[in-house]
């Protein structure tokens, strides 16, 4: 089927049981969008924002990709960041990760994948960084979940160390650095304790002063 009839027919039931229970929504949806957050998370289907924080449309500025990650060559994730930080002015950026995460699943053995490949060494280089450290837990899976808490945290001190943010915190915009990580067997998200306010917070080599 070329135009798909049935997600047009649940995108109508959708928007007409949206217009049942609030008849303004989608005017006031539509007058302007002013969220305080930006999420960063993976595009596994399994891991929508809006859904896992109870947020309705409008409230959250989303960017995804595999494995949640934040490349500095990266324009796409990069563009997203600045117009958030620059022309939205949101006070959070929030680096969700999740548990099982098949990205990060790939690059952790030594099989080929294909051009994501090239994608995934990323995360190969922050189990690189980490190894002794991974390679120290006997169980797989705590390996395999540990070096999906480790790329969240990586990608938090990537987003710190781009001109966006460092501009952002020398202008003395308020904005916080965040990440967590969303378990999908139970649905519920984990603090990694990994939150960044200011230069002062990130090492001395990264900081323009």
């Amino acid at each position: 089927m070329r135009i798909l009839k049935d997600l047009f027919d649940q995108n109508q039931n959708w928007a007409r049981k949206i217009k049942a229970s609030d008849p303004d929504f989608f005017s006031k949806l539509s007058e302007q969008q002013n969220p305080e957050y930006l999420w960063i998370g993976c595009a596994d289907s399994r891991v929508p924002a809006n859904e896992i924080l109870d947020m309705l449309p409008g409230r959250i500025f989303v960017h995804r990709n595999i494995a949640n990650l934040v490349v500095h060559t990266d324009l796409n994730c990069l563009s997203v960041i600045q117009f958030a930080v620059d022309v939205l002015k949101i006070k959070h950026i929030i680096v969700c990760g999740h548990y099982g995460c098949s990205g990060v699943k790939a690059a952790m053995d030594n099989q080929e994948h294909g051009l994501i490949d090239n994608w995934l060494r990323n995360i190969k280089d922050v189990y690189r960084y980490h190894q002794d450290e991974i390679n120290a837990l006997a169980s797989e899976t705590d390996r395999f979940n540990l070096l999906c808490e480790l790329n969240v945290v990586e990608q938090v001190a990537n987003i710190c160390h781009t001109t966006i943010v460092q501009n952002a915190w020398k202008s003395k915009h308020e904005l916080t650095v965040h990440g967590w990580i969303y378990s999908i067997e139970d649905g519920i998200l984990k603090d990694l304790d990994v939150c960044v306010t200011c230069l002062d917070d990130i090492s001395q080599i990264h900081r323009m002063l």
